[in-house]
């Protein structure tokens, strides 16, 4: 079936799966219950060992089987490929969407006939009751609820893209192989090309995802903070916004230099003052972030982000700083 050429967007959703369980379960409840619904879902099951694939199955969902994982950039590629929709939403499986969420998109792309593509938020009201996943998914809600509008990243959880503008692009850089910064690196491109991206804060979607320390640990640094440094050293400059705002980066520096007084502080007690100096800044840095997060939670969850805020802060400089010196090392191999 056809679904392009009629007035109003058709949109195509796509959704990359491996081994979803209980929780795919409910992003296809919630897809399916969308009014209107979606023009056409595409589930593509990468390698998956759970047969993900009944579940959708189950909801007469268009289902793709590919037979080895390759990671969600190439599964979201093949389903890209298959579908017909003008607009292609990519829904992560571990994420909720609102009931009016096809609307949302279709009256967009409708109304911003320019407009390339799209993303939305987390909500602030994780579904994981834990520390860690709760501090995570209302950090990823703060940041982009703080974002420029005018963004200049795409998002694999919850975008929608034009399928002529994404086919020209070639999709996703399928050379990711994990859930990583795939979508970041097509948002650069997106932007390279002149296309505009708009970050719509009141599409707001939930992540039912659970995070351990073992996982966001894993997660940050080796997925998002190494290769998200090697694609900031090959674009050649950084962009003052979202997580790489100004203040972040300064955050970083500020850490660094805590670090170092409250060492020097084992001999030199003097250095206990700078030590505190740098504290401070980094509370007024990020006041506004330990604001939102009182109202949401309280003081004493506050106090426990601090610890993680500052601790990501300290592994993105250290992963930033490890790409640096390897991508100057190579270019003077390379004179």
């Amino acid at each position: 079936m056809n679904l392009r050429g009629t007035q109003t967007p058709t949109v195509s959703v796509i959704i990359p799966v491996y081994n979803g369980g209980v929780k795919f379960r409910q992003c296809l409840e919630s897809l399916t219950a969308a009014t209107p619904e979606p023009d056409e879902i595409f589930v593509v099951a990468d390698g998956e060992s759970d047969n993900s694939w009944r579940t959708a199955e189950e909801f007469h969902i268009n289902v793709i089987k590919l037979p080895t994982q390759g990671g969600p950039a190439r599964a979201r590629n093949v389903g890209a490929r298959r579908a017909q929709g003008d607009v292609l939403f990519f829904v992560d499986a571990d994420v909720t969407v609102p009931p009016d969420v096809i609307q949302q998109i279709k009256a967009l792309f409708n109304d911003q006939p320019e407009l390339a593509a799209m993303i939305g938020s987390y909500d602030d009201e994780p579904s994981e009751t834990n520390f860690l996943s709760q501090y995570k998914n209302l950090l990823h809600h703060y940041v982009h609820q703080t974002g420029n509008p005018d963004a200049f990243t795409f998002w694999g959880a919850c975008g929608a893209i034009r399928r002529e503008k994404f086919l020209e692009l070639n999709g996703f850089d399928e050379g990711y192989r994990n859930p990583s910064i795939e979508d970041i690196e097509l948002g650069y491109r997106l932007k390279k090309k002149g296309w505009r991206i708009l970050l719509l804060k009141t599409l707001k979607v939930k992540h039912l995802k659970h995070w351990g320390i073992g996982s966001l640990l894993k997660a940050d640094f080796f997925y998002r903070a190494v290769p998200w440094a090697d694609l900031i050293l090959k674009q050649g400059s950084f962009i003052d916004d979202l997580n790489l705002k100004m203040s972040s980066r300064i955050s970083v520096t500020t850490v660094y230099l805590l670090l170092f007084f409250l060492l020097m502080a084992v001999w030199h007690r003097w250095a206990l003052i700078p030590a505190g100096f740098s504290g401070g800044l980094l509370l007024i840095l990020n006041r506004d972030l330990y604001r939102f997060f009182n109202h949401k939670r309280g003081l004493g969850f506050v106090a426990k982000t601090i610890v993680w805020h500052w601790l990501y802060f300290f592994y993105s400089g250290l992963a930033f700083s490890i790409r640096y010196v390897k991508h100057h090392f190579t270019l003077k191999l390379h004179k």
